[in-house]
């Protein structure tokens, strides 16, 4: 029977006696009838294809069609390079390899959607750099990665990962929940850690709309996975030091779900409202509509 609820996922792995990802596996193995190798070999799979975009988009500057976005990985490797961070080493990687993959699903390239591809920074950025600074073995990243996907998993539960049904809240915001979950897990953390930093996660981004400018997901999107993946490593830090979420994570996702009902559709991918119409972005629109009808 699948888990419906993170009280029900934390409960078997009590009772059992075993971690997320160790669930994670085994009911993705009953519902494919693959042995937990494969399911493991597959999610290795996604792990390397998420680290193929972000070597891909670290090299590569060439702008989106619209012009607009391309080269702020670039920028902000170079950046880096004169002036380190304040926040470190992992900090630079984590905001760089975000917009690194981000910029790749622009360019067409091949990308991991976790869970969307207007989200797919985020996940691959926060575990991918804190493995490589802090030397974590590919079997634990692996282990982070089922760990994300069951949260994921769980949230799609009741409702869906999307921006037209419930604002970038859905997708930047279920996916930073993701990567805080599979931090937790990858530093040694505990079932109730991971539950908990995923709940800080996803409340503190309750609200967030989708609202990209002339309906690409250039503008805001790809700057949001920077910012998220950075998001979801607060959330583990404060997970992992004992900060609890004092709302439960189930009425974090009923929230959630109340939340996208209540938004207005012209905050939902529609890009008839907020940032898709302020000034800048409709001049923007016409600017492009000019040079499509020139194409």
């Amino acid at each position: 029977m699948a888990i419906l609820s993170f009280f029900e996922l934390e409960k078997k792995c009590l009772d059992a006696n075993k971690t997320i990802y160790e669930i994670a596996q085994e009911e993705e193995s009953l519902l494919s009838s693959d042995i937990v190798d494969v399911i493991r070999l597959r999610v290795l799979e996604d792990l390397l294809a998420m680290k193929d975009a972000i070597k891909n988009g670290l090299t590569s500057q060439e702008k989106s069609i619209s012009g607009w976005c391309g080269d702020d990985c670039y920028k902000l490797i170079t950046g880096f390079s004169s002036r380190p961070s304040l926040f470190g080493k992992i900090f630079e990687k984590i905001t760089a390899y975000a917009l690194a993959t981000a910029e790749e699903n622009l360019r067409m390239g091949r990308i991991v959607a976790c869970p969307t591809a207007g989200s797919c920074g985020i996940v691959p950025s926060v575990i991918v750099a804190v493995a490589e600074e802090r030397k974590i073995p590919e079997v634990q990243q692996v282990n982070g990665l089922l760990t994300a996907g069951m949260i994921g998993l769980i949230i799609s539960n009741k409702v869906q990962l999307a921006g037209a049904v419930a604002g970038c809240q859905a997708e930047c915001g279920v996916a930073s929940a993701m990567a805080a979950a599979a931090l937790v897990q990858m530093l040694g953390g505990n079932t109730g850690e991971i539950i908990n930093a995923a709940a800080l996660a996803l409340k503190n981004i309750l609200g967030l709309t989708c609202d990209p400018v002339c309906g690409l997901v250039e503008v805001p999107c790809i700057k949001r996975n920077a910012f998220l993946g950075v998001h979801a490593v607060t959330a583990a830090e404060l997970a992992m030091c004992g900060v609890e979420s004092k709302i439960p994570i189930d009425e974090i996702v009923d929230t959630l779900k109340i939340t996208g009902q209540l938004m207005s559709p012209l905050l939902k991918e529609t890009s008839l409202g907020g940032l898709a119409k302020t000034e800048t972005a409709l001049t923007l629109e016409k600017k492009l509509h000019k040079t499509k009808s020139n194409i």
